[in-house]
Order: C-alpha cells, then sequence, then structure tokens
C-alpha cells in the first residue's frame, strides 16, 4: 500500500505490518519546510489511527537523512515561525515538536535508518524514534546554536534519557558535527550498520514475533517512567503486567511459546 503523490515531502508506504516513513525532498538535502512539518504530523496521525502496523522505519530519500530546517523558508517567514511554535498549552508540542515527539506517542517502535547527513531538524525527528541506526559515513549534529537558535523540536525528552546532561548541553551549544562512531559512543545513536533501512526491517521482523501488548506497554512504560521515582516505575511495571495478563494476546503468547504457530491480533 502506498500512500504518496507527485507534490509530497513525505511518502508513506506500508508493507507487511512495517509503516516505512520517507522524508521525500532530496534535491534539498531533505531539509525541513513548513509543508514537510505539516505532512510529518499527518502520517503520524495515519500510523495512529492504523492498527495493523506493528513497526514504523523513517528514513531519508537522496543522499542524507535529514540536513536541517529550511532557514531561508522558515526563519525568512515569520508568519511561517508563528504557526510551527503555536500551541495552545505550554506542555502540549507544538507542530515543530510532533515532528519529534509525535514518534514517541505512537504505540509501536519507531527506528530511524540514518544516513549521509542528520543535523538540526532532522537530528530531532531521528531522536524522536526508540532506535537510531546509522550508517558509518553519516554526520550528525544539534545544530542549531550555529543559526542562533536553540534545539527546540523535543529532542531533548530523547537526549535527557540517552546521555548525561553535560555532553548533551555541549553537543546543543557548539553544534559539533559528530561521526557515526563518536555518536555511538555518546549514545546519541543506537547501532552502526553498513545498511542502515536494511538493519531496521531485520529489528522490524524481530519486534513483530512478539506480542503487540507486550511491545506497546513496554514503550509506553520505559518513556513514562525511564526517568521517574522508583516507586512509580514499580507501579507502572504491575499496572501494565495486569492488563496484558488479561488481554487478548496474553492466551496467544503463552501458546506461541509452546511451539504453536499463531497469528498475533492487533
Amino acid at each position: 500500500m502506498s500512500q504518496s503523490d507527485d507534490t509530497s515531502r513525505i511518502e508513506l508506504e506500508i508493507k507487511q505490518q512495517i509503516a516505512f516513513v520517507t522524508l521525500n525532498r532530496p534535491d534539498k538535502r531533505n531539509a525541513l519546510d513548513y509543508r514537510m512539518f505539516k505532512q510529518l504530523a499527518k502520517v503520524q496521525r495515519q500510523i495512529s489511527k492504523d492498527h495493523s502496523i506493528r513497526v514504523v522505519i523513517v528514513n531519508g530519500e537522496g543522499e542524507d537523512f535529514c540536513s536541517g530546517l529550511d532557514v531561508k523558508s522558515v526563519i525568512g517567514n515569520k508568519m511561517t515561525g508563528l504557526k510551527l511554535l503555536w500551541k495552545w498549552l505550554p506542555g502540549n508540542a507544538n507542530l515543530a515538536q510532533k515532528a519529534s515527539v509525535g514518534w514517541r506517542k505512537l504505540k509501536v517502535p519507531v527506528i530511524a535508518a540514518i544516513h549521509g547527513r542528520c543535523w538540526g531538524g532532522g537530528m530531532q525527528i531521528a531522536l524522536g524514534a526508540d532506535y537510531r541506526i546509522a550508517e558509518s559515513a553519516s554526520s550528525l549534529s544539534i545544530m542549531e546554536s550555529k543559526w542562533g537558535l536553540i534545539p527546540d523540536m523535543g529532542g531533548t525528552l530523547a537526549l535527557r534519557d540517552c546521555m548525561s546532561k553535560d555532553q548533551a548541553m555541549k553537543l546543543a551549544m557548539t553544534a559539533e558535527e559528530l561521526t557515526a562512531e563518536q555518536a555511538l559512543e555518546l549514545n546519541l545513536i543506537s547501532e552502526i550498520a553498513n545498511n542502515p533501512k536494511q538493519m531496521a526491517m531485520i529489528l522490524a521482523e524481530q519486534l513483530k514475533q512478539r506480542s503487540p501488548d507486550a511491545i506497546s506497554a513496554i514503550k509506553k512504560l520505559y518513556h513514562k517512567r525511564w526517568q521517574d521515582f522508583d516507586r512509580y516505575m514499580l507501579a507502572g511495571e504491575t499496572a501494565a503486567q495486569w492488563k496484558i495478563l488479561m488481554g487478548k494476546n496474553q492466551s496467544i503468547a503463552v501458546k506461541r511459546q509452546l511451539g504453536k504457530n499463531i497469528p498475533y491480533k492487533h
């Protein structure tokens, strides 16, 4: 199934329960303009409503995953900037932040397959994913400070989980460009692969073999409670486990472990 058109900046293709989301502005190195932000939010909503989807893979068309913000088209137009930053409540995600936070809110795992440049807004999108797989030749950077800006697309939520505060501040303040090896050492990415998309598909197939209820509960628990007090994590574990034990896929998971080939129902 393919959902795209000639003017689409974001392509969505669903094959065998995997949603492939492709940043599709290769002539601009997938630099983010207002239309891309709008289409990303739309695709995230489509995925959230499609219960057949088990895993999402985000990748970029052309030479780069995403070279960052299209500064001229976004910052050069004050109205566009206002549309991206506007929100009703301070704690909600605005349109710019949904490009990253939207992946964290999905119930299914999201894998970013990174190649080439992954800078600024591109890095923020990748940080929204649950796993980040990069090719060895890729270049990664939290680049907003180069333009006199701060990282404001919600990727800081992931930075808080995966690296120390001083290292995160250093990357955000200096806009340093990192190799994949350096990024891996800092936990900015999950692993390095010769073919990130292929490796993402292998991981996706592994995840598809597990109970969708368990996968969803693990993602929700870890994102919600990872930095929380111990008692909240313990309470969250127990609540999630009770829900799974009473759910429709519990008996299926047990029977599969006993060697019976029974498909999961989402």
